[in-house]
C-alpha cells in the first residue's frame, strides 16, 4: 500500500498551485483532480509532471470535474452523447500516460434517476474497454449522491460484471450513505484498487485522521489482506482542516501505520 494525499484537498486553489505546495512539503505521492477543460492541454500536463519529477512525486489515480455530466452523457438514451463521453475521456487517460497514473475515478449516474442496472452496467463496460485499450483501469466509487451510494448496488455490479468491474473505496462517502467502510471492503475484497481515506465520528463525516473514531489501522489491516497495491489517498475538503501542516501530518501517520505494518509482517 501506498499513502498519499489528493489536490482537491486544497481546492479551490489552483491545480498546480496545489500540487507544488504539496509537493515542497514532503508529499510524494499524490492523486490529481482536475478542475478545468484547459488543464487537460498537453503543456499543462506536461508542467504537472515537471512539478513531480522535481520533487520525486508520484501519481496513481486522477479524478475527472467533469462527473456531474454523467448522469446525462453515460447514462440517457441518446447514444450519440455516450460516444462523445467516452470520447471526451481519452483526452483524460492521455494526460494520465503523461502523469503515469493507472486509476480513473468514476462516480456515474446519480440516484435520483436511477436507470436499469443491466444498462448501468452496459454503459460503464464501455467505458471500462475504452479505459483497457489506453492501459488505463476505470474504477468505480461508491458516492453519496450516486446510484453507487448502497453496497447492494456495488454487489450487484461485481455479480454482473465479474473482473472486469474495479471500485475506489470512499470512506466519507460511505458513512453518508449509511454503509460501513469496512463491510464493503470484505464485500468486494481485491475488486477494490484504491481508497478515499478521511476519519469520522461525532464532528462529522470527513474529518482528518485521529479526529474521529474510525479504527484506522484495523481498516488497513483489512485493506492490506485483501488488495495490498492500493494507494490510500487522504481526500478532505478544504473546510475540514486548518492548513497544509494537517495534509503533512496525516500523510505521515498514514506513512507509520503502513511501515509498522510492513515491519510487523
Amino acid at each position: 500500500m501506498q499513502p498519499g494525499v489528493s489536490t482537491a484537498c486544497l481546492y479551490p486553489q489552483l491545480l498546480e498551485d496545489s500540487l507544488y505546495e504539496l509537493a515542497v512539503n514532503g508529499i510524494t505521492h499524490v492523486e490529481i483532480f482536475f478542475n478545468a477543460d484547459q488543464e487537460l492541454r498537453r503543456k499543462f500536463v506536461s508542467n504537472l509532471s515537471d512539478i513531480m519529477t522535481r520533487f520525486g512525486v508520484t501519481c496513481r489515480s486522477v479524478h475527472p470535474f467533469a462527473c456531474p455530466m454523467e448522469p446525462m452523457m453515460l447514462f440517457s438514451r441518446y447514444e450519440r452523447r455516450v460516444e462523445e463521453m467516452i470520447s471526451y475521456y481519452k483526452r483524460t487517460f492521455d494526460a494520465m500516460h503523461t502523469l503515469g497514473a493507472e486509476i480513473f475515478v468514476f462516480h456515474g449516474n446519480d440516484a435520483q434517476h436511477p436507470v436499469p442496472v443491466d444498462l448501468y452496467c452496459e454503459r460503464f463496460a464501455r467505458l471500462v474497454q475504452a479505459g483497457k485499450e489506453e492501459g488505463i483501469i476505470v474504477a468505480q466509487e461508491n458516492v453519496e449522491r450516486c446510484q453507487s451510494r448502497s453496497l447492494r448496488f456495488l454487489r450487484e455490479m461485481a455479480l454482473r460484471m465479474g473482473s472486469e468491474v474495479r471500485f475506489v473505496l470512499d470512506t466519507k462517502q460511505a458513512v453518508r450513505s449509511g454503509e460501513s467502510p469496512e463491510e464493503i471492503l470484505a464485500t468486494l475484497g481485491s475488486r477494490v484498487v484504491h481508497v478515499h481515506i478521511s476519519d469520522h465520528g461525532e464532528k462529522g463525516d470527513c474529518l482528518p485522521l485521529g479526529s474521529g473514531s474510525f479504527r484506522i489501522r484495523s481498516f488497513l489491516e483489512q485493506l492490506d489482506k485483501c488488495s495490498p497495491e492500493c494507494s490510500v489517498i487522504l481526500e478532505l475538503y478544504r473546510s475540514n482542516f486548518r492548513g497544509i501542516s494537517d495534509l503533512v501530518s496525516n500523510y505521515r501517520m498514514l506513512s507509520m501505520l503502513m511501515r509498522r505494518r510492513n515491519t510487523e509482517e
